[in-house]
């Protein structure tokens, strides 16, 4: 009979252990799908995890990569810390980065060094008001949050695909759905180091993901607020009688997390992309949530842990390039890999004991007799 005893702590060894034994296993899965499928297991891990950063300028645009993945998965450490399950991320990323277009688009002509601060205003609003949804009716009416955010995300991709076909599709376009492109205010520079020059396709906005993740950390771990929302997380009746407002909390996670991917989605537009298209997004909001686990919903983890799942995606392509494997089976590789960090999780927070059958009553037995016999 096997039982589950919840740990009192939770050492920090037993987590980076369970999160090496995740990774390894996952490797080890993938390279057993590899040989099924007939290709070289040893030959596919080396493009999937060496071959994309084989050279200096490769690794720069590693971290071009997960940029929007270190940055939306600070938000979710927050709302999954405090055990609110954001999952529509994707979404809030959209409205973000429509917000953002919005101002570049039609504010355009305002000096030059507010525009760029305007935007990024703009897709921190409009990630907040889309992960406020949610939040109101949970607090108010007890929905399920992880089925409207989800939902919400669905909404939020019809949407940007109806505004980039018809109101706001360039009449110079030749009838594809883009919109006008940015000014070149509303560009995110790309990183220009003297006697150095360009690193190829990095981008400030890199810079901003990293600042962040470090503030969320500091946030979680050196404030009241952050102090709240791990209380409300670990031991809710606690924290009521503390005197925390669990719905007050669970606004504040969903914000902070909304408001993150808002602001991913500006970045990876005015960055990457330069205009607002129906795909600008690819699936960047869902992946993260596997980056916010790898991490264990720690802010400073989330920097390797996005750069590991970038790894990850920028090795789905060489392979497919190289081998010919689809690039399906990078969804594969994560849906492994949370499912292994899931499990671990389960290590992490209880102890598992063996018992024979019978062996609790005879202990049950043992111990009342041993009391029977000192009264």
């Amino acid at each position: 009979m096997i039982n589950l005893v919840p740990r009192k702590e939770i050492p920090l060894s037993l987590t980076l252990t369970t999160t090496a034994v995740a990774v390894a296993l996952t490797l080890i899965a993938g390279a057993a799908i590899f040989g099924v499928l007939g290709y070289d297991p040893l030959a596919a891990l080396y493009q999937f995890f060496i071959a994309p950063v084989s050279r200096g300028y490769q690794v720069a645009d590693l971290f071009v990569k997960a940029c929007p993945l270190i940055i939306i998965a600070s938000g979710l450490v927050f709302s999954y810390r405090a055990n609110v399950w954001n999952i529509g991320a994707e979404g809030q990323m959209i409205l973000g980065a429509m917000f953002s277009g919005y101002v570049a688009l039609y504010w355009g002509g305002m000096p030059a060094p507010l525009l760029l601060p305007a935007m990024i205003l703009a897709g921190v609003l409009g990630g907040l008001a889309w992960a406020m949804i949610p939040a109101i009716l949970k607090t108010r009416f007890n929905t399920n949050e992880i089925l409207v955010s989800l939902m919400l995300t669905y909404v939020a991709v019809l949407f940007i695909d109806w505004t980039v076909r018809g109101p706001w599709r360039d009449p110079m376009s030749f009838g594809f759905p883009l919109t006008p492109m940015y000014p070149d205010a509303g560009m995110i520079a790309r990183v220009d180091l003297p006697e150095i020059g360009r690193l190829a396709q990095l981008h400030w906005g890199v810079l901003g993901a990293l600042v962040l993740s470090v503030a969320a950390w500091f946030i979680l771990r050196r404030t009241m607020v952050g102090f709240q929302v791990q209380v409300m997380g670990d031991a809710p009746r606690a924290g009521r009688f503390a005197g925390f407002s669990p719905a007050l909390v669970t606004v504040l996670v969903l914000g902070i997390s909304g408001a993150a991917a808002g602001l991913a989605g500006m970045v990876e537009v005015s960055a990457n992309i330069g205009q607002l298209q129906p795909n600008i997004s690819f699936g960047y909001g869902f992946t993260a949530i596997i980056v916010a686990f790898l991490a264990r919903l720690n802010p400073l983890g989330v920097i390797v842990a996005g750069l590991v799942v970038a790894l990850a995606e920028m090795g789905g392509d060489a392979a497919q390039i190289a081998m010919g494997i689809p690039k399906v089976v990078t969804g594969v590789f994560k849906g492994i890999l949370l499912f292994m960090l899931l499990a671990g999780e389960t290590f992490n927070r209880f102890h598992v004991e063996f018992r024979l059958p019978g062996t609790a009553a005879r202990v049950a037995a043992t111990t009342a007799t041993k009391e029977s016999g000192s009264v």
